[in-house]
């Protein structure tokens, strides 16, 4: 018989022994995940009209801030062991789901394309360094290509890398900043007190809050999808406090990601007030040449790397599988999200990266706001986990769609559209706003959810009371898509 769309294998829920990355694991991923060309495009930006302390007091504030959105997102898969994609199928429906995901797997993938080909110039710098070669284009391909292969391989590998990557990263970025530095003063630039366009009063605060929700949108597509990374986390089982059970996340979100998201920013800063370019590729070789500059591109290899196996390509494939169904495996769409990113054509999207991440953080941010509603307020993290694999279950709705989930989402990416400076924040608060009140007073007025007519803990938890979520498949004289008997054990 045919299986069930819904029971892709990649798709089902992680068991506590198969949680893989350790709280080292996810502190050093978002190491390299935090070292990327719009970083510095942001670091960059901000020293044109504010002087680098007050950049990098608006990076702590907007990251602190997205890391506790990430936090909370995040703890769908970790105490459920769902990845975002399927969780999606509560607030959107089992068909529903597809549109925004897929909204964020597009986006995904266009990053992918983007680092990608930052890589393959620092790429193309080192071979040129080395050995006389210049093509840009052929180390795209030969980047992309190792990229999608470290993917495919499966999460523990992406960790490896990143744990191999990121002491590297560091110490070579540490030395970028000081070749940097001694360009800036040689040009007659202080570091700490320069800005190209200094700004004053309300204009200055302006400036100042673009780059926070700069920041914040530039993470706003992670802090949707968390959950398809988060559920391979190592958690401990039987722990109701939310805290200690998101330990983990909590380190690499808060305290990792911060620090490195911020001294990438003092980088793209320093690299813009030493040669007026944010582009550390350029910057670098302006300020130094031979083995010391193939050394220094190298970390830009690495963190592009690091960067699109673990928040590009790992959430983009899992999105595209629960598209394509039980016969469209991980590697399907670990090759579909290069192909997406490579068609969108990066190389010509660097221009416009600021306005898309304004853009694209306030869409995705009315996301983040419907998951929150939708997982703490009415739900209260409890949810009915098998029915999210059943073609005619609970989340079927009308036609596979959660009506209340869409009006939400329309609405908040609509209002968050004309505020782009402050999109995220915006579009979280009237996403989820309008998906609780849509929700909880029409729509599941029509669709009761068990999970919320009876908050039971035993029947509803995962990991804080011990479960792991096991799915069944069908039986094999059964059609696909029926619902098997309430006597038929489902976990």
């Amino acid at each position: 018989m045919k299986k069930s769309h819904l029971k892709t294998p990649d798709l089902l829920p992680i068991a506590h022994k198969d949680r893989k990355i350790t709280k080292l694991g996810f502190s050093f991923m978002w190491v390299g995940m935090c070292v990327l060309l719009a970083t510095f495009a942001i670091g960059g930006s901000g020293v044109m009209t504010l002087s680098l302390p007050w950049v990098i007091l608006a990076t702590v504030i907007g990251s602190l801030a997205i890391g506790f959105f990430i936090s909370l997102i995040a703890d769908i898969g970790i105490e459920h062991g769902l990845s975002f994609p399927v969780y999606m199928r509560a607030p959107f429906g089992t068909i529903g789901t597809h549109i925004p995901s897929v909204t964020r797997g597009v986006a995904a993938s266009m990053w992918f394309g983007i680092n990608t080909y930052f890589g393959a110039t620092a790429m193309n710098g080192i071979l040129n360094i080395l050995f006389g070669f210049d093509n840009w284009f052929i180390c795209y391909f030969l980047f992309a290509i190792v990229q999608l292969v470290n993917t495919a391989l499966g999460i523990k590998s992406v960790e490896r890398f990143a744990d191999m990557a990121a002491p590297v990263i560091i110490i070579i970025s540490l030395w970028m900043y000081s070749s940097l530095s001694d360009k800036a003063a040689a040009a007659g630039r202080s570091v700490w007190s320069w800005a190209e366009n200094p700004v004053t009063g309300g204009a200055a605060f302006t400036a100042f809050l673009v780059v926070i929700f700069s920041n914040m949108g530039f993470w706003a597509t992670l802090s949707a999808d968390i959950p398809s990374i988060a559920r391979f986390i190592k958690a401990p089982a039987n722990e109701k406090n939310w805290f200690k059970r998101n330990k983990a996340s909590l380190i690499g979100n808060l305290i990792a990601m911060p620090l490195t998201q911020t001294f990438m920013i003092i980088i793209g800063a320093v690299a813009y007030i030493a040669v007026l370019n944010y582009d550390p590729v350029i910057a670098l070789q302006e300020s130094a040449g031979g083995f010391i500059l193939a050394i220094l591109l190298l970390m830009i290899v690495l963190a592009q790397w690091s960067t699109n196996t673990a928040a590009n390509v790992v959430p983009a494939a899992t999105i595209f599988i629960n598209v394509g169904g039980p016969r469209f495996p991980f590697w399907a769409g670990v090759i579909t999200a290069g192909i997406v990113g490579t068609v969108v054509q990066p190389w010509k999207l660097f221009g416009v990266i600021i306005p898309i991440l304004l853009f694209v953080g306030g869409i995705l941010s009315a996301i983040v706001g419907i998951l929150f509603a939708d997982y703490y307020i009415l739900r209260k993290r409890r949810v009915n986990v098998p029915e999210l694999y059943e073609d005619y279950g609970q989340f079927k709705y009308v036609g596979g769609v959660n009506a209340a989930g869409f009006i939400a989402w329309i609405i908040g990416a609509a209002v968050s559209y004309f505020v782009p400076e402050y999109g995220f924040l915006v579009g979280f608060l009237v996403g989820g706003a309008v998906y609780y009140v849509l929700a909880k007073y029409w729509w599941f007025k029509r669709f009761p959810q068990a999970e919320i007519e009876d908050p039971s803990d035993e029947k509803y938890l995962g990991l804080s009371v011990g479960r792991d979520w096991i799915i069944k498949e069908e039986p094999a004289n059964q059609p696909a898509g029926q619902k098997v008997p309430d006597n038929v054990d489902l976990y």
